[in-house]
């Protein structure tokens, strides 16, 4: 089962300094049939203004990635972690027992950026965040884990969950595979490129909700930048 949430189907909402896409629901938007697929919680395709950002706020018991797209994201936080995150590498918060953060785009032109929110196998752990560059080269024609609650998933930003986030790029006439694991769910977006999956077409940043496949077969009808995300 394979189906398409189209970008201009997604909640909205425009903020001024930013313009959010929504593949769940989220904050006002409310769609009582996107809540969630499996694990998956959020999925927010943003775009946040030039010296601008989201301040101080807290979280806890959930993994949060962030896969940058474009610009860079700042990072802040109540432990004392901070850092930048460029365009295609990505960042990872286990809000564990409880953080505060901050994200800014300290940029003078937009950042575009997913972000990602997969629900914790565990409550109050400790919270962590790291970052991790990921070279689009070196995902070039096959997906590469980016972050991995998956014993095995080596050079992954772990996360504590079973599930991963991957991460592939491919030529227009490529074709790549993944195999979904039985009573698994997959959410896939091309952050750029139209592919085809399994013969559904998505356009530039339409969503799939994909379960009961075993073989999850990609191909590109241009160049693609693809984000998968695997849970339970």
């Amino acid at each position: 089962m394979i189906e398409r949430r189209p970008f201009a189907e997604l909640g909205h909402a425009d903020h001024g300094w930013l313009n959010a896409r929504h593949h769940f629901s989220f904050a006002n938007w409310h769609d009582p049939k996107r809540m969630g697929w499996g694990a998956l919680r959020v999925w927010n395709d943003d775009e946040i203004g030039p010296q601008s950002g989201f301040p101080p706020h807290p979280h806890n018991d959930m993994e949060i990635i962030t896969y940058v797209r474009s610009g860079a994201i700042t990072h802040q936080d109540s432990l004392g972690n901070k850092g930048r995150t460029g365009a295609g590498d990505v960042q990872v918060m286990s809000a564990g027992s409880g953080i505060r953060h901050a994200e800014y785009n300290l940029e003078d032109e937009p950042t575009t950026l997913f972000q990602i929110w997969i629900e914790s196998n565990s409550r109050g752990k400790p919270p962590s965040w790291d970052a991790k560059p990921f070279p689009k080269g070196d995902r070039s024609g096959k997906f590469v884990v980016l972050a991995s609650g998956v014993e095995g998933d080596e050079g992954a930003l772990p996360i504590r969950t079973d599930g991963r986030v991957l991460g592939a790029t491919l030529k227009a006439g490529d074709e790549t595979t993944y195999e979904l694991g039985a009573g698994r769910h997959a959410y896939l977006v091309s952050a750029a490129g139209d592919v085809e999956v399994n013969g559904v077409k998505l356009s530039a940043r339409d969503g799939a909700a994909i379960k009961d496949e075993a073989v999850i077969t990609i191909r590109a009808a241009s160049d693609a930048e693809l984000v998968l995300v695997d849970t339970l």
